[in-house]
């Protein structure tokens, strides 16, 4: 098996509040949208998040997906500088998203925050001044 990830996907409880989220306040573009059923972005050259209505979700993977708790995963925005980390997070802040942890400085030499989307998945908002930080930039 390479050694490569193509998509990135995520059960949501409610489709319609995902696409409030992500297309209406944050402005992405879908690169498929199936009304009801799923939505993808192209996040990365050869990349796909994929947000999945969680009763698609549970027909094809066979499980409902655990609900009351954070899901334990993140997933990161790298910015060039801490003013784009700070940018960005007013953007999902004014987009509806719940401010989990302001931006500061970390003990990594870096800066970030984090916010919630609509079904409570973390978003790491970063400037990471390392090798792995500017591997990840456009």
């Amino acid at each position: 098996m390479d050694q490569r990830l193509s998509f990135i996907t995520l059960a949501v409880a409610e489709l319609a509040a995902s696409r409030r989220f992500y297309l209406d306040s944050l402005g992405w573009e879908p690169c498929v949208d199936v009304p009801g059923e799923v939505l993808m972005f192209q996040v990365a050259d050869k990349v796909v998040l994929s947000l999945w209505d969680e009763e698609a979700f549970a027909a094809e993977v066979g499980a409902r997906p655990a609900r009351g708790a954070v899901p334990p995963v993140t997933l990161a925005h790298n910015c060039a500088t801490r003013d784009g980390v700070d940018r960005v997070l007013e953007q999902a802040r004014n987009a509806g998203a719940d401010p989990v942890v302001a931006a500061q400085e970390r003990e990594w030499g870096g800066y970030s925050g984090y916010f919630a989307d609509p079904d409570g998945f973390r978003w790491e908002v970063a400037f990471n001044p390392g090798d792995v930080g500017q591997l990840v930039l456009p």
